[in-house]
């Protein structure tokens, strides 16, 4: 044999090995920088769940406890959007409806002005005022009657706000509700007048019927500047029972008002923006149907399905989910929608795909929650699908940009994967996930999936950005 050949027989025998010893990561096994930095963490191995593969291939690239159930955190929301997405179309919106009933004369109504909720998980103020506008232009200036809110597409079932992690005031508390209206959340900002030595609050969307004492100005260091201020919501209004420090100029903080049902934040809402269009009403807002005898008067349609999971996965907003999932489960039948039968739908999907999810536990859709549990080759499998599908850019656009945008916009913002995967995240206590693609410098699209469940899951993100990258490379 030739040297020449011999060269050529050695460099196949390295080439082959080398490609052994890459593929032996079938996984029974972590990539090397990944164990490293779980050590560094003081994380053990059997702590995560990982699923990698190749977007066009049949076989696993890395699979490590990837038939293990695992709490998911917000990557659960990919599996909600997505069955939506599928089911639902890219073309779907939800319709909120304002009806009358009694005798329009004039602008007066006497009769009573019934909204009928169809769960828009994105009716934010701005577009609740232009629904306003849209009813003021029928005519109708001074309701006589009552407002009735219809919210009987959703199930009406207790909600406890504190059942998650026990901070009822957080704006990811909030509950699902058909009418749910700019999240359920206040924006209160805070400005220290010196000169006469008060704190000036103001509160987003404006209310009436509904008071806020501002808390005391004081000269101290700003530090905790939330906890200092003392919160307290009540059904009449909130007080700020502390203080707030000259030194922390403009502040902004967004807050659940746990003492008032979804009803009662949208009655104090409506209330002054139908005073500020024009309008007058001086009776109750309350829960009702729709009947048979009530005149359509205008709708407000939303935005369409991909923008919805746009802000679902970009900003993992845990409220829209919600109300993604009870929308799934709410299609055809005329029962009121619940989250049990909206699991049943999504586990039906995923059978019809071909998806065997025995482990799959959804509660609410969102990934905030302690029971949920989804394996690592589960939800691969599942992008696997997606990326298949006609509506695969709609659903790889909604994950944040790693580098750039969404929850993803502070990591690897100077690693040759920026701009190269959309990945979305997920982080509860002692949990720590990720699910997306990432398009290798191979050329190659892969789906991976990386799931932490430890006390120091905190500590993982090291570890998960080796990997994101190690992709990338290899």
């Amino acid at each position: 044999m030739s040297i020449l050949n011999r060269r050529r027989v050695i460099r196949c025998i390295f080439v082959t090995l080398s490609c052994t010893t890459f593929m032996g990561a079938d996984a029974r096994e972590l990539p090397v920088v990944v164990r490293d930095a779980l050590k560094r963490a003081a994380i053990p191995e059997s702590a995560m769940g990982l699923f990698v593969q190749d977007v066009n291939d049949k076989r696993a690239l890395v699979q490590f406890n990837a038939n293990t159930p695992l709490s998911p955190a917000s990557i659960m929301k990919l599996v909600t959007t997505n069955a939506a997405l599928e089911m639902l179309g890219p073309n779907y919106t939800w319709k909120t409806r304002a009806y009358s009933t009694g005798v329009q004369n004039g602008d007066v109504l006497d009769g009573d002005l019934i909204i009928k909720g169809s769960g828009d998980p994105k009716l934010v103020i701005e577009n609740f005022w232009l629904f306003l506008r849209q009813i003021r232009a029928q005519g109708i200036r001074d309701i006589r009657g009552n407002v009735l809110l219809d919210r009987g597409v959703f199930e009406e079932i207790p909600f406890d706000p504190g059942k998650f992690d026990g901070d009822t005031l957080k704006p990811y508390n909030a509950g699902p509700d058909a009418l749910l209206l700019n999240y359920n959340a206040f924006r209160f900002q805070f400005t220290p007048i010196q000169s006469t030595g008060q704190v000036k609050i103001s509160i987003d969307p404006p209310v009436v019927g509904y008071t806020a004492v501002a808390p005391s100005l004081s000269n101290a260091e700003c530090g905790d500047w939330q906890k200092k201020l003392n919160v307290v919501f009540s059904q009449n209004g909130v007080r700020f029972n502390g203080n707030f420090a000259a030194s922390c100029g403009e502040k902004t903080w967004y807050l659940h008002p746990d003492q008032l049902t979804s009803m009662q934040y949208f009655a104090v809402v409506f209330r002054k923006m139908w005073s500020d269009i024009g309008g007058t009403f001086k009776g109750d807002v309350r829960t009702g149907a729709l009947t048979t005898d009530a005149r359509f008067v205008t709708e407000w349609e939303s935005v369409t399905l991909p923008e919805v999971i746009r802000d679902i996965n970009k900003y993992s907003n845990n409220v829209m989910a919600r109300q993604v999932l009870l929308s799934l489960a709410a299609q055809g039948t005329t029962a009121p929608a619940n989250h049990f039968r909206g699991a049943q739908i999504i586990k039906t999907w995923l059978e019809e795909k071909g998806i065997s999810a025995p482990e799959l536990v959804i509660e609410n859709g969102s990934g905030l929650s302690r029971s949920e549990r989804i394996a690592p080759r589960t939800m691969g499998q599942m992008l696997i699908s997606a990326y298949q599908s006609p509506l695969m850019p709609e659903f790889m656009s909604s994950m944040p940009l790693v580098g750039f945008d969404g929850t993803m916009r502070r990591r690897l913002t100077s690693a040759s994967i920026a701009g190269k995967a959309h990945i979305k995240t997920g982080r509860i206590d002692q949990v720590r996930s990720i699910a997306g693609y990432v398009f290798a410098a191979s050329g190659k699209r892969y789906a991976v999936v990386c799931i932490v469940n430890h006390p120091n899951a905190d500590a993982s993100q090291a570890a998960q950005d080796a990997m994101l990258q190690w992709v990338y490379e290899q």
